[in-house]
């Protein structure tokens, strides 16, 4: 193993300034780093990546999340495994693909867009991301939920606060304290509202959690309260940060972005592009169940593996020209880029693969699309390069635009 202090070290302002050059060295020199302060193992090629997230011979658990999620969270189905993991999952999943996917939920996230396109399509400038990135997942998700869209603020405080906790790598207290005080408000908001829907079930989504049954269980309360506070963490971070990348990938490849305009089948491209080339998420974390070999050396038993996804997704062993965003290469598979069977690295893979998946891709799909049909000559404010910041989640802040308006 290759001594820490000969790669940028992954808690610095240097690394999260341009994360990219120092995967480069990792992959290179120290695929596999112990990292002291956080006590971590750091992998970093692809080969490694994908072994742990697909763990064929259980050597790899997410008991990490006990630590790491459960403060805010509870107990949610990524600490699950075994047949509990797999009937919860069957109890959340049918709501994220297929036919509830597209009948119920399409037309909440087709309004939703358009609700928050309406507000600024006549105006010629916008800024992407506040007016929009951050504000379309949240609102869908609140939606589906049937919850009270006057409540945006709320979430969107909460689910900011728990990332900021799932990112805290370096344990600053106040942001601890942030996160595990979200989690009481989140239950003392959500426990009433689910005891009340399963009284009076609906078409919503947390009526069909309430009322989803797998081999005899049904999802408890506070199972409930969990998976929800996990979806708006994770399904509003996530979308978020992905419409930010894939209009900030496109509008400086301007030809990229003409080709999609021009072709909207090539959306589910650009966001399997835009998820191996600046992938919301750029690190995940699992346990070592046994001692494992990996590139560069052996990962003991017991410890805590931080997978660098944005490391591995730009592996030049495993994509050709990989620092290249490139809407048409032909060694990343769009078709199954939304599925457990993905090539990228970006919603992990094996039996924790992303379960809202489909959900994002519906919703990036709908929301570039009527975002291009509503700007027309779309390009960025004079003089503005976007930048991405975060080292956990990674994204442009803002995305400033310019576009002739439409409609009077």
């Amino acid at each position: 193993m290759t001594a820490a202090q000969q790669v940028p070290d992954i808690l610095s302002p240097e690394f999260a300034a341009d994360p990219y050059r120092a995967y480069r060295v990792l992959r290179d020199s120290a695929p596999l780093l112990w990292h002291e302060a956080t006590q971590s193992y750091v992998v970093s090629r692809y080969e490694d990546v994908e072994r742990v997230f697909k763990d064929r011979n259980g050597e790899f658990t997410t008991d990490n999340y006990d630590w790491q999620v459960a403060p805010v969270h509870g107990r949610t189905i990524l600490q699950l495994s075994g047949r509990e993991h797999a009937v919860r999952r069957a109890l959340v999943a049918p709501a994220f693909r297929g036919g509830d996917l597209q009948e119920k939920f399409l037309p909440v996230i087709e309004r939703n867009s358009r609700e928050l396109i309406d507000a600024f399509r006549h105006t010629g400038s916008a800024d992407l991301v506040a007016d929009y990135a951050t504000r379309f997942p949240i609102n869908v998700i609140v939606d589906m939920l049937g919850l009270d869209k006057a409540d945006h603020a709320r979430f969107h405080r909460w689910y900011t606060s728990v990332i900021a906790f799932l990112s805290n790598l370096s344990g600053d207290p106040e942001v601890t304290a942030a996160g595990k005080r979200t989690r009481v408000e989140f239950a003392e908001y959500m426990l009433p509202v689910i005891r009340e829907r399963r009284e009076n079930l609906g078409t919503d989504l947390l009526s069909t959690l309430c009322a989803a049954e797998v081999d005899g269980v049904k999802m408890s309360d506070d199972d409930i309260r969990a998976f929800c506070s996990l979806l708006l963490a994770a399904g509003g971070e996530t979308t978020d940060k992905a419409i930010g990348s894939i209009f900030a990938n496109l509008l400086v490849q301007p030809d990229q972005l003409a080709a999609v305009r021009e072709d909207r089948s090539l959306i589910p491209r650009a966001l399997a592009e835009t998820l191996r080339y600046t992938p919301p998420v750029h690190m995940i974390m699992r346990q070592s169940a046994a001692e494992v070999r990996l590139s560069g050396g052996t990962v003991p038993e017991g410890v805590t593996v931080i997978c660098l996804i944005g490391a591995a997704n730009r592996d030049g062993d495993r994509y050709r020209d990989p620092d290249r965003f490139d809407i048409f290469r032909d060694d990343l598979t769009t078709t199954t880029a939304f599925s457990a069977a993905a090539d990228h690295l970006a919603f992990a893979l094996g039996r924790h693969f992303c379960v809202g998946a489909l959900l994002a891709k519906a919703e990036v799909e709908t929301g570039v699309s009527q975002l291009l049909d509503a700007m027309p000559g779309l390009r960025l404010d004079d003089g503005f390069d976007p930048v991405e910041r975060g080292v956990f989640t990674r994204g442009p802040r803002s995305l400033p635009v310019r576009f002739t308006p439409v409609g009077g």
